[in-house]
């Protein structure tokens, strides 16, 4: 049976309590390993994408479903995303590093797209009880309360990137601020849907990291779009990423990074 927005979202909620939570601050060494040099995996990911993934199996049986811990065992499963006609992606623990040094600021997220295109997204940031929810056409939502705010001018623009590069680059004077993201796609996009930032800019483009923040994004009239002018629907090509709370910025933006690749 089929599974309204809300339910997933308790599903979401019902997983972190039931094994990631319990993990937060309390991993011991046997608990975390690294698939890469500083990519960190731990139990609680693990444990958590296997429950979400088997939920939604169970309600969408014909759907793909594309964990970020199963690509990590199985490199193609992510390349049937863009051949689906429906699929979930999965983030059991997003800024799993952040989750490791005990931060509050990891989340966990879930995205659904039907036939190439984006139409449903949850993030849910446990030690910020905050839930952010969005459906293509019906806007975004946090806590149950729709979330609007204003384009920022585009010549005053708040970045937050996680490409080191960039960091070395002088920004256009339309940048006014350039910080480091916190490393969780899963706190930024919620934090430039709420006003804190205006730019965000990617190079790894894994699908269940953006696919539930560009959703979010445009739902509030922003962008997200890669550097080669496609918007972002999942694809795991074609990067960076630019995302933008509003249209203006986007060009602006694009340049700069284009110059600085």
């Amino acid at each position: 049976m089929a599974m309204t927005t809300d339910a997933v979202l308790e599903l979401i909620k019902e997983t972190a309590e039931q094994v990631i939570r319990p993990r937060w601050r309390a991993l011991s060494s046997g608990d975390i390993a690294e698939k890469n040099p500083g990519d960190f995996v731990t139990v609680a990911d693990q444990e958590s994408e296997v429950l979400l993934t088997e939920a939604l199996q169970r309600a969408y049986p014909d759907a793909l479903i594309v964990g970020e811990e199963a690509t990590a065992a199985d490199p193609s499963l992510v390349d049937g995303l863009c051949r689906a006609e429906h699929a979930f992606v999965v983030d059991p623990v997003d800024g799993t590093r952040n989750f490791v040094e005990g931060t509050a600021d990891y989340a966990v997220m879930i995205g659904e797209v039907r036939a190439g295109e984006i139409v449903r997204g949850w993030i849910w940031q446990p030690e910020h009880d905050a839930a952010w929810v969005a459906e293509r056409g019906a806007g975004t939502w946090r806590n149950g309360e729709r979330v609007t705010r204003s384009a920022p001018d585009p010549q005053h623009l708040r970045a937050e990137t996680s490409m080191r590069n960039l960091r070395r680059s002088p920004p256009p004077p339309q940048i006014a601020e350039l910080n480091w993201t916190a490393f969780s796609c899963g706190i930024d996009y919620p934090k430039l849907c709420a006003g804190g930032n205006d730019v965000l800019i990617y190079r790894a483009i894994k699908p269940w990291d953006h696919i539930p923040g560009a959703l979010m994004v445009r739902e509030l009239g922003g962008v997200a779009r890669l550097i080669n002018g496609q918007d972002y629907q999942g694809q795991t090509r074609g990067g960076p990423l630019v995302v933008t709370a509003g249209e203006p910025g986007w060009p602006i933006v694009a340049d700069w990074v284009t110059g600085a690749l």
